[in-house]
């Protein structure tokens, strides 16, 4: 073996183990970074439910408030459907505004929603609404946990589970006209399903996105952002589906 032969061999080893090492900083860096932006989604998650029951404790106190909102169809459709406009807005602009401007825009939604819920504080006790928050932190939390630590790959679930809630929401349109109670215990009992899977499925792409970001960068944050709003719509769900059925038996 020539000097030649013998430096070329050394220099693909050499390459090697600094591509190696290239890895295993980039391997660490991702591994110190995932905690940190979990913990932002779960903060900003926790916010948003924060504002969303000031909002709709506020709205409910302030009979000017309810008056306007709930004496006014065009009014309450309104703020539906700016609901639904800011939740796409939001989805499909995240990577192209800043973060604090998706972060306003998510705060906003919150408040939305709570406008649109308060009228909840009126429907139901407060022991019934009290005991139905505390059933869904713990299930939600349950399935967050389940979601984070499994090895299995969920994704398949995922797909499945969002067709069963497009079904669930063209069933709830029907039951507006033939107005059956045990049809909608029925689509409450499906929906509380569909949330607690959807809940473990969003826990898990948002760590593996979470984990391909690699840092906490402004890029990292906004995937924390989106999945934010994720687990925040998993859980106004799944509570708003176990009060109802929690609701029967006031």
């Amino acid at each position: 073996m020539d000097f030649q032969e013998i430096n070329e061999q050394f220099n693909q080893r050499f390459n090697q183990g600094t591509k190696s090492i290239e890895d295993r900083n980039r391997e660490f860096e991702a591994s110190q970074a995932l905690p940190v932006l979990m913990r932002k989604v779960y903060t900003w998650m926790c916010l948003a439910l924060g504002i969303t029951a000031l909002t709709a404790y506020g709205a409910a106190n302030s009979p000017t408030m309810m008056e306007i909102i709930y004496s006014n169809q065009i009014f309450y459709f309104g703020l539906i459907l700016a609901e639904l406009g800011l939740v796409f807005y939001i989805s499909a602009r995240l990577e192209k505004i800043s973060l604090t401007t998706g972060t306003l825009l998510f705060a906003l939604y919150s408040a939305l929603n709570g406008l649109t819920l308060a009228v909840i504080l009126f429907a139901y006790s407060p022991m019934v609404i009290a005991k139905t928050f505390l059933v869904t932190a713990g299930t939600f939390g349950a399935m967050a946990f389940v979601g984070y630590t499994t090895k299995r790959d969920l994704s398949n679930f995922g797909g499945l589970l969002i067709m069963a809630l497009i079904g669930i929401i063209i069933a709830s349109v029907v039951n507006i006209f033939i107005k059956s109670e045990t049809f909608d215990l029925i689509i409450c009992y499906v929906g509380v399903i569909i949330f607690v899977g959807l809940t473990a499925w969003d826990v898990q792409k948002i760590k593996t996105m979470l984990q391909l970001s690699g840092d906490v960068g402004e890029a990292g944050q906004k995937i924390a952002l989106r999945g934010a709003l994720a687990l925040y719509l998993d859980f106004i769900n799944l509570f708003l589906y176990l009060l109802r059925i929690f609701g029967r038996n006031k």
